[in-house]
């Protein structure tokens, strides 16, 4: 998968709904690096993860903030 298309998608839909709550995307594929710097550089509350193991930890540090 291309990760700074997918990245790219994200963001966007991200914009459209107006996202107020954390999002945790995990990517793996070409051009990983890339999708990373996509999600981060967009000033949106979108996290990402490098695996699903580090996806969870972040989801349950992120509720816990929130709570």
């Amino acid at each position: 998968m291309r990760c700074d298309v997918i990245a790219e998608g994200v963001v966007s839909a991200a914009r459209e709904v107006q996202l107020s709550v954390p999002l945790v995307v995990r990517l793996e594929g070409t051009n990983v690096t890339l999708g990373k710097q996509i999600l981060a550089r967009a000033n949106l509350p979108i996290i990402s993860a490098d695996n699903l193991s580090d996806a969870a930890e972040k989801i349950v540090k992120a509720v816990r903030e929130a709570a």
